[in-house]
């Protein structure tokens, strides 16, 4: 695979964000981020549900410190604003509910690329709180647009990667490139400008981290949440005057090389945003909005067993046995044979399934360690076996596509081939009324209809609010 190391790609980043303008970002991208920023919020509120964000807030709430912004689910309670973003990340990230960065390339491996929403939002938040604290004027189109910046770094960097960052490597792509997306969001609301906005950059080549040895455990989210944290140290150190190499990504001793290996020859002259609209990542190759809390190699499996259940009235105490077949670019992350534990079962096909089958359905209520941990729960998933399958396999691993056999208990055998253009990817999007019934799931129990009606209206003209600090208020509990 032939590969270089860029040597303007941090100069070209901050040069992107500097000069940055709601004007210069296209009718479809901003219409595209809108939903992103929704989709991200929903997925923080979420997160309020879980012990993972109890734990992280419980931690931040006793370090305290200086108020800057709100500390999430905490009333009126306030913390700096690296903690404040480290609670809104890993919230976000806890339940894997949120959006994926599209690849169209062959030569990626679908779990290279980043989630690039939160990162960058939860820095947003964070640090447009920050900047209010201090008496500047933060309204919404600074914010989205400061969003908007992050959101393109993250992906061309993530696109931009060579595959051995996550398949030689394991690193956790969104742990490690999503900090770059929350350092530009944190500098463009900052203000920063020249080198400083390039130490920024530079310093968050010393601060990348993420592991997929931690995925099914409380850590894959808290990766997510480091990296809006450090995204936001880092451009806070800047603005103090620490230094870094002014070229962090670049060169052989850079991000790239150390972290990835490389990249591709041809695509750092890309560039960051620009004029035409496919050069934006959010346009093309596009965003994948999940309808389902897990990674989203497993969605078109669980929408093709809902079918197959439903077109044959086929009922759980029916099913001797399942077998998946799928690409190795599908199996090979989703490590959980049997599910013990609801997090592991954001990486267990059999968990996930057997939710499908005995729910038709896999939200916050099937993930939960009662559910999967249930003795009926698995009893299923033990039926369930999955295969690395060698025709799928050399077709490529530029769409995800698996094969469903399922036999009944009275000897009939049902084959089914789950759908390529899955639900909430560019090709089938999810609708506008989808999105707001996810936002729905989301915060039921936890925001009333009257702060979700209000959270929707604001974000559709998110980019025309005075203050940008209603935004954090409105998901506040």
């Amino acid at each position: 695979m032939s590969s270089q190391y860029p040597t303007t790609a941090t100069a070209q980043a901050a040069t992107f964000i500097e000069t940055l303008t709601p004007a210069m970002i296209p009718r479809e991208a901003a219409r595209i981020g809108r939903r992103c920023v929704l989709d991200g919020l929903s997925v923080m509120v979420a997160g309020l549900a879980e012990e993972t964000y109890v734990l992280l807030a419980d931690d931040a709430q006793e370090q305290g410190g200086r108020k800057d912004a709100l500390l999430f689910g905490r009333g009126r309670t306030k913390v700096p604003a690296p903690l404040a973003a480290r609670v809104l990340g890993g919230a976000g990230h806890a339940h894997d509910w949120d959006d994926t960065q599209v690849s169209n390339d062959p030569r990626h491996q679908y779990g290279l690329l980043t989630h690039p929403t939160v990162p960058p939002l939860a820095a947003a938040l964070a640090v447009s709180q920050l900047r209010i604290s201090q008496g500047h004027k933060v309204t919404g189109a600074d914010f989205f647009t400061a969003f908007m910046a992050g959101f393109e770094v993250e992906c061309k960097l993530s696109e931009w990667l060579l595959p051995f960052l996550y398949k030689e490597r394991s690193f956790h792509s969104s742990g490690v490139v999503g900090l770059f997306g929350a350092a530009a969001t944190s500098a463009k609301l900052l203000g920063l400008t020249g080198d400083t906005l390039r130490m920024a950059l530079s310093i968050c080549a010393s601060m990348a981290a993420g592991c997929r040895v931690n995925f099914g455990t409380m850590s894959k989210p808290l990766q997510v949440a480091r990296a809006a944290e450090n995204g936001v140290t880092a451009a806070l150190l800047a603005q103090r005057g620490f230094t870094a190499d002014l070229n962090g990504l670049d060169g052989e001793w850079g991000f790239f090389r150390v972290y990835g290996n490389g990249c591709f020859p041809e695509k750092p002259a890309q560039g960051f945003g620009g004029e035409k609209k496919q050069q934006w990542s959010i346009v093309s190759p596009g965003v994948s909005v999940k309808p389902y809390p897990s990674g989203i190699l497993t969605h078109q499996t669980m929408d093709g067993m809902l079918e197959l259940l439903r077109g044959e009235s086929i009922r759980p105490e029916m099913i001797e046995r399942i077998d998946i077949h799928a690409g190795s670019n599908v199996l090979n992350p989703i490590r959980f044979a049997v599910a013990k534990t609801h997090l592991q079962a954001k990486f267990s096909m059999a968990g996930l399934l057997t939710m499908i089958i005995l729910r038709h359905r896999a939200g916050r209520q099937e993930f939960t360690n009662e559910f999967i941990g249930s003795p009926e729960a698995q009893d299923m998933q033990a039926r369930i076996h999955t295969h690395v399958d060698p025709q799928i396999e050399s077709q490529g691993m530029e769409i995800i596509r698996s094969r469903i056999e399922l036999v009944t208990k009275d000897g009939r055998r049902f084959v089914h081939w789950a759908p390529e253009a899955y639900r909430g990817g560019p090709l089938n999007p999810l609708s506008d009324d989808d999105l707001a019934g996810k936002l729905a799931a989301c915060a039921d129990g936890l925001l009333d209809r009257e702060r979700q009606d209000r959270l929707l209206r604001a974000v559709k003209r998110v980019d025309k609010l005075a203050n940008a600090a209603m935004i954090a208020r409105l998901i506040q509990p």
